[in-house]
């Protein structure tokens, strides 16, 4: 079997990669001629954990290649999978479809025999209808199937999001495509993984309604967290609770400075696009991503309080910059709301991140960026945990303590205990629990 992955970012190149190590042949393009060449000599454009080796690995074995060549590239391929960018646009947040419909033009008339032509990125209700009418318009709907096969990939562990996945989810109308796509999922058999057979219009909404579902989970935990705050309650008891109910879960249920990244804020905006567009306005998801934007902001404001009401001349220190850990991605981080808002009042902003600080640098200006957490402290007057790296979890906090002009902690992802905190002398932030006090000095007891 031989596949072409068509885009070679974040959905396409772990994808592609993770095909050939099932043992399929596999070209990836991109019209990006030096992300190319870096690719061919091993340089990979993103941090994803155990994805260079797997490149490597699959590279020498001669089952993946890459190249600039998309009509080479398809050739002879059973499937042609397109992972191109659906950014949102800019005039209305609807997702821009004209690279998928671009890459489906070229790839149509590109094919020379019986070809599945895959949407594997992001896409609209609808999408795969409209490149059928594109492959009618070729001529070609005698040769060529669509079908929809969405990913569902995690930044940080999409190589075993890709290699152990909870389902598989296949849409569309030709047994022939559904037989094409078994034998392309084919090692996933032996776990027996899940695989949904369905339509086109329904395989394009499950993408969008399960990160939609996640999202509201993020939002509404976060309102909830308000409501410990303004009561007395403590989220983490609360979140605790609830995922013990097995219709709940308890994944997602993490109060924090709100979600971020390159799926849940476009995909949010999408769907509440196209319900609009064709008469089904998605209520739920539209208050989501309100509730998103303003806790974002309001993040800015907890520090500001934190240090009085002020930060006109003061030095913050800022640990962590992409959206979540084990990524490079700062796409709608809550840290390019935060940081912004915290210079724009005055403030002085040094930062750390292990890995995204090349990306930040980007989009942010005015930092002072920082090679490890220690230096972020050095003489803070405040010091902002942003993103819950593991090397943020254990930090030496007397050593912290001795180093800041002032000993104030703001933990926007509650990964310190309150108490421990207060017993360090810190004048410790966190969300949606309550300050100090003796009855929260006790660990949330699970009785059996």
């Amino acid at each position: 079997m031989r596949l072409a992955m068509i885009g070679t970012g974040y959905v396409g190149l772990v994808s592609g990669t993770c095909f050939a190590e099932f043992g399929i042949d596999v070209i990836c393009v991109d019209k990006d001629v030096q992300k190319i060449e870096n690719l061919k000599n091993g340089i990979i454009p993103i941090f994803e954990p155990g994805l260079e080796d797997l490149v490597k690995k699959q590279v020498e074995a001669g089952r993946l290649s890459f190249t600039t060549d998309l009509p080479d590239a398809v050739k002879g391929a059973d499937a042609v999978f397109i992972a191109v960018g659906t950014p949102p646009r800019e005039e209305d947040g609807h997702a821009d479809l004209s690279f998928v419909y671009a890459a489906a033009r070229e790839v149509v008339k590109a094919a020379d025999g019986y070809t599945v032509i895959v949407t594997k990125s992001t896409v609209p209700v609808g999408t795969a209808r409209e490149v059928e009418k594109i492959i009618r318009e070729e001529g070609k709907e005698d040769s060529i199937d669509v079908c929809s096969n969405p990913e569902f990939l995690r930044e940080g562990a999409a190589v075993n999001d890709f290699m152990r996945p909870d389902r598989v989810v296949i849409g569309t109308d030709s047994e022939r495509a559904v037989e094409v796509m078994k034998e392309v999922y084919r090692p996933l058999y032996i776990n027996e993984t899940p695989m949904v057979v369905t339509t086109p219009e329904s395989s394009e909404i499950i993408k969008y309604a399960s990160n939609a579902f996640l999202a509201t989970k993020i939002s509404f935990i976060n309102e909830i967290a308000d409501l410990c705050e303004a009561s007395g309650g403590n989220v983490q008891h609360v979140s605790k609770a609830m995922g013990l109910d097995g219709r709940i879960g308890s994944k997602f249920l993490h109060a924090g400075p709100g979600y971020g990244g390159s799926c849940f804020p476009k995909d949010t905006l999408a769907l509440t696009q196209t319900g609009q567009l064709i008469g089904a306005p998605q209520t739920i998801v539209e208050t989501v991503v309100k509730v998103n934007k303003d806790r974002q902001e309001k993040m800015a404001k907890r520090v500001i309080e934190a240090c009085g009401g002020s930060v006109e001349g003061r030095k913050v220190g800022i640990l962590g910059v992409a959206f979540k850990p084990n990524t490079d991605d700062v796409r709608d981080a809550p840290s390019l709301v935060i940081i912004p808002a915290l210079q724009k009042a005055g403030a002085t902003v040094m930062a750390h991140d292990p890995e995204a600080r090349e990306e930040a640098d980007k989009i942010l200006s005015g930092v002072k960026w920082q090679n490890e957490p220690y230096e972020v402290a050095k003489d803070a007057d405040v010091l902002v945990i942003v993103t819950e790296w593991n090397e943020y979890r254990a930090l030496d906090m007397k050593r912290i303590a001795e180093s800041m002009k002032e000993k104030k902690l703001v933990d926007l992802r509650n990964i310190y205990k309150p108490e421990q905190m207060e017993d360090a002398g810190f004048h410790y932030v966190s969300i949606g629990r309550p300050d100090v006090a003796p009855h929260e000095k006790q660990n949330l007891k699970v009785v059996s």
